[in-house]
């Protein structure tokens, strides 16, 4: 989509903008999100591109597209960004699992910039129109290796591999040349490729089988049975609970860690469901003495073949807004 001539050289309505850049918002926030491994600064810098493009407008004068247009300035405003933070891993991404629930469990670490999981909602993935690269583009497994790269790696891989642009237009949005490009994503995918594979590839169950799957999960909660959660995960299931560095892996080691510390009484959690990095998820909420339940944070499932392959907990309430849901639960 070009802008047309008729914008001329005058500053253009609140409309015309609009029209011809919310379109891309959701796209975008994914690209900031998969760069970036934070909701909440993903959403930063989406504002901020955006005020950046209604200050610049004007000038612009239709040599590309406006969506390429819009990444030059997202991914730039993210590569600076990140010239002072740090990356957004998983428990996973910095130590060894345990495959015994009995171990000490580590306090939970605030000072980690710990990676976060993305609403659906915010992504437009309810919407095939809005969806660019596919579901596979904002799985959590895939977020959590691009954080292994460095930022401008990052940005390198997931414009030419995720979004498909070409080596050309990657080189014009970051101002470098197409031979530095070609070089960054081949290393890129080196790195991602010695860091193993991610579960995007692996075949989910159909909807069916994933209803029961999800159902019975729910149910394991509800009623405190961490029997009923050994015919729901695989042998290898793993188990993280970010801001806790402790992970577990084994299906042994992640039901024993949820009977012994997580699953004490009937009725001490409620599972509402939701989707999260285009998988499903649930936001917890955990009673209180007075009855009602406040929101503990958000699980997203990883689901392969006919059973969950792992468990990643987000301990932080702060993330429940982005998912549209109340913080506490009356009823």
């Amino acid at each position: 989509m070009n802008v047309t001539e008729s914008t001329g050289d005058a500053m253009p309505s609140d409309a015309e903008f609009a029209a011809l850049t919310e379109p891309l918002r959701p796209e975008l926030l994914a690209h900031c999100y998969r760069i970036l491994g934070s909701i909440h600064d993903a959403e930063d810098l989406v504002q901020d591109t955006y005020l950046r493009a209604w200050r610049a407008f004007d000038r612009f004068e239709g040599r590309s597209s406006v969506r390429r247009w819009l990444y030059k300035i997202a991914t730039m405003a993210c590569l600076t960004a990140l010239e002072r933070r740090s990356r957004r891993p998983l428990p996973s991404g910095l130590g060894a699992p345990s495959d015994d629930h009995r171990v000490a469990v580590a306090p939970g670490e605030p000072t980690v910039p710990w990676l976060q999981p993305a609403p659906d909602r915010l992504l437009g993935a309810d919407d095939p129109a809005t969806i660019v690269a596919g579901r596979t583009g904002v799985r959590l497994a895939f977020i959590a290796a691009l954080q292994l790269l460095p930022a401008r790696q990052r940005a390198v891989l997931t414009l030419r591999d995720v979004l498909a642009f070409q080596t050309s237009e990657v080189a014009e949005m970051l101002d470098t040349t197409s031979a530095a490009v070609d070089s960054a994503l081949r290393r890129a995918r080196t790195r991602l490729a010695e860091a193993g594979p991610v579960e995007d590839e692996l075949a989910e169950p159909d909807g069916e089988t994933q209803r029961t799957l999800l159902d019975g999960y729910v149910d394991a909660f509800t009623h405190a049975d961490p029997d009923a959660l050994v015919g729901l995960l695989r042998a290898d299931a793993e188990l993280e609970m970010p801001p806790i560095p402790t992970w577990f892996t084994g299906r042994q080691a992640v039901v024993g860690f949820l009977a012994s510390r997580v699953l004490r009484s009937k009725d001490q959690w409620r599972l509402v469901p939701t989707r999260a990095n285009s998988q499903p998820a649930f936001v917890a909420y955990e009673r209180t003495r007075d009855g009602r339940y406040e929101a503990h944070g958000v699980e997203v499932l990883t689901l392969v073949g006919d059973r969950i392959a792992r468990i990643t907990a987000f301990h932080d309430p702060s993330l429940v807004p982005a998912f549209g849901v109340a913080p506490v639960l009356t009823s």
